[in-house]
């Protein structure tokens, strides 16, 4: 189980826990299922994903453009923000997709709060 985290410049820890424990919580979810955090390449140096995947004792795995691309036809969200900031119509949902694999699947669309989104993927289907 991948969390996908998209957010602004500058989030803080706090910030980024909350949209991650929105969106395991919208799933039934705890942290302890999560096998690690995801972003973008662009996130690189955030401090507050690295401290956040510290925390949780997770890798921080920033997807790569490749993977990416293949994600567009899997996300649930289209934001014109994240789209013109990134690339992506949904940050989360993409590096999540990206880093869980091929086969992964969203559990459902990403969730906001505030400056984060996060979004959870499945590398492969439930039952």
């Amino acid at each position: 189980m991948v969390a996908g985290i998209g957010c602004r410049k500058g989030v803080t820890v706090d910030e980024v826990l909350a949209a991650l424990d929105a969106a395991l919580s919208a799933h039934g979810l705890g942290r302890t299922q999560i096998d690690a955090l995801a972003s973008l390449p662009q996130k690189r140096g955030e401090p507050a994903l690295a401290d956040v995947a510290g925390l949780l004792q997770r890798p921080l795995i920033l997807a790569d453009e490749a993977a990416l691309e293949a994600t567009e036809k899997k996300t649930l969200t289209r934001s014109e923000a994240s789209l013109a900031a990134t690339g992506h119509g949904s940050a989360a949902e993409a590096a999540a997709l990206a880093v869980a694999g091929p086969a992964a699947r969203l559990l459902g669309p990403r969730i906001a709060i505030g400056p984060a989104t996060c979004a959870i993927a499945h590398a492969e289907a439930r039952p």
